[in-house]
């Protein structure tokens, strides 16, 4: 009697815990639940659509065309590195610039088989169906800094150039020295080592860890001011004045934030399929480069791990930028410095 009593509340205990971790099936763009379809949108290999947004001069007028891919929480909607550039600036340099939804961000359907790959090459799916021709630039902020390694390690032969700003590193790397990675991971918040480890070595509690309400959860994600430097929330205020707020509304998250949040963490912080310091020189002729820019006071990644990212890898052109934080990019001016040293590097 007792036997078969305790087996019924381990099965409704196991079957309860199953509940709580399974997250909600996403609602997808332009389904009778989801949110409506107002973006421009491709429809790649697999059927998925893939969502942007055009900036600049004309692809025909354009001199250099490049993809810009958002960060953490962000979507197509962001300000781009062109959008913050002057009229003069961008006819000039003859910049045309296309952001995108990542997976499950935004309007783009997401990927429940998304890996570091993939995301290569919904980019470069994404340049082909638009017409950038053989070779486009590739830019990538905070998050969006693993799609620019993944675009280096899948299709270099596509890339004029590239650019990592600010870019979210992963403590596991195997090319990083233990002794390195655990001081930088030890200047993360507590609650943060916590959601990283969740997101490593336990995938599948992800959404469960960032929902539930008996420990804290990602500091990221619930946008903690602890994270951001001085200059960080002075740039946040000059960003609420002119920014397309429709982000910040959770336009970003509408499909949900499993396929959007959720799933960059387990990618971003899980086992990836190669290792960026084991890659090549895609530029030995000086064709092109590869730029990495950093604030010395970025609190979200440490720039110790950068630092030693530009020695291993000494064909990177590495910026650092003094008192910066990691919303750096945003400052007065960092846009044209930026896209100038991008483009002029393909003369």
């Amino acid at each position: 009697m007792y036997r078969e009593i305790i087996l019924i509340l381990l099965t409704g205990l196991v079957a309860w815990a199953y509940q709580a971790i399974q997250p909600p099936p996403p609602k997808i763009c332009g389904t009778p639940d989801g949110p409506p379809i107002t973006a421009d949108r491709i429809k790649l290999r697999d059927g998925r659509h893939l969502a942007y947004k055009e900036h600049g001069v004309s692809k025909e007028m354009a001199k250099h065309k490049l993809i810009f891919v958002h960060g953490f929480s962000g979507s197509r909607l962001t300000e781009s590195l062109v959008t913050r550039l002057s009229l003069e600036v961008v006819q000039e340099l003859g910049v045309y610039s296309v952001s995108l939804d990542r997976p499950g961000y935004g309007e783009s359907d997401p990927d429940p088989k998304r890996t570091m790959k993939s995301l290569a090459l919904d980019i470069e799916e994404l340049a082909d169906r638009l017409g950038l021709g053989s070779k486009f630039y590739v830019v990538g902020y905070s998050m969006g800094g693993h799609a620019v390694w993944s675009c280096l390690k899948y299709i270099p032969h596509r890339l004029a150039g590239a650019a990592l700003m600010a870019p979210v590193i992963n403590y596991w790397w195997p090319g990083l020295p233990a002794n390195l990675s655990k001081e930088a991971y030890s200047l993360q918040l507590p609650q943060d080592q916590w959601a990283l480890r969740v997101a490593h070595y336990m995938p599948f509690l992800v959404y469960w860890w960032n929902t539930q309400k008996l420990f804290p959860s990602s500091s990221v994600i619930s946008r903690r001011p602890e994270n951001y430097s001085p200059q960080d929330l002075q740039i946040q205020q000059k960003i609420a004045l002119r920014q397309d707020h429709r982000e910040m509304g959770g336009v970003a998250t509408q499909q949900g934030v499993f396929e959007s949040l959720h799933r960059d963490m387990r990618i971003g912080f899980g086992k990836w399929e190669f290792d960026p310091l084991d890659l090549d020189n895609p530029y030995p002729n000086n064709e092109g480069s590869v730029h990495l820019w950093m604030g010395d006071e970025d609190r979200l990644v440490p720039v110790i791990l950068q630092r030693y990212i530009a020695e291993r890898l000494p064909w990177i052109k590495y910026n650092e930028a003094a008192g910066a934080g990691h919303l750096f990019a945003y400052a007065d001016g960092m846009g044209e410095a930026i896209v100038r040293a991008l483009v002029d590097g393909h003369k």
